[in-house]
């Protein structure tokens, strides 16, 4: 070997592994160390809020907070408030109710949180049931005018539309609604996203429904719904942002 092989050959510095733990230690700690937002979200439905039919027992609310807290480092604790064969008049009755009960605007500035509100509903309002709707078009828009519009007045609050349930006359209905409740969510000012349009035609949520109960699907359903939430433009800022 020459005297310049030598001098350019490198030099290796080997550090030792209990070093790299201490590191590696300081590292993690650094991180556990910056303060998270603590976030809750309450999220008010009916029964596909709630996931019926979902062998997880997550339905999309539990999957998009599980994302929340591992994939964006926020620190969220939710309330699912779905409840089954619930129309936008039971919301009505009982929303402002639960929310104060988990989440009171007068105190969240000294126990250090925030609130978000996400509410979906509609499907069991279009249900026919001795010949008629159970809620009409013209109420459930009442209703959601009402609950939507204190509700943004309390904490930041989004709506997510009834979705395709590959049930037809359920359906047809299901479309008008979210299109209007659509419109009324604009006339607001509160974010929506439809389900609707998002879920039509999806052949995963209509094989997992028929092996159900006829209507709801299973965990790859509802992963429908949480991915096109998750994907939504307004999701991510809505839960940072409050906006």
């Amino acid at each position: 070997m020459t005297i310049y092989t030598k001098l350019l050959k490198p030099t290796l510095r080997l550090i030792p592994s209990s070093s790299l733990s201490l590191l590696s230690q300081k590292h993690f700690s650094s991180l556990a160390s910056i303060p998270r937002p603590d976030i809750r979200i309450i999220f008010l439905g009916d029964s596909f809020t709630a996931g019926a039919g979902d062998n997880t027992s997550l339905g999309f609310p539990g999957r998009l907070c599980t994302d929340l807290r591992t994939l964006h480092n926020l620190d969220i604790t939710y309330y699912n408030l779905g409840v089954r064969r619930d129309t936008s008049a039971d919301i009505l009755n009982r929303w402002e109710r639960e929310v104060n009960a988990r989440s009171k605007r007068s105190e969240a500035k000294v126990r250090g949180y925030e609130g978000r509100l996400v509410f979906s509903f509609g499907t069991n309002d279009n249900v026919i049931e001795n010949g008629q709707r159970r809620v009409s078009t013209f109420e459930t828009l009442e209703n959601a005018q009402s609950i939507l519009v204190r509700a943004n007045e309390m904490w930041p609050t989004v709506m997510l539309g009834p979705p395709w349930t590959s049930v037809e006359d359920v359906d047809e209905r299901n479309g008008v609604l979210s299109r209007k409740l659509g419109e009324l969510c604009e006339e607001i000012g509160v974010p929506f996203l439809s389900l609707y349009e998002k879920l039509k035609g999806n052949e995963v949520w209509a094989r997992e429904a028929e092996a159900g109960d006829g209507i709801h699907p299973n965990a790859g359903g509802y992963g429908l719904i949480s991915k096109a939430v998750a994907e939504w433009d307004a999701w991510e800022k809505f839960v940072r942002e409050g906006k």
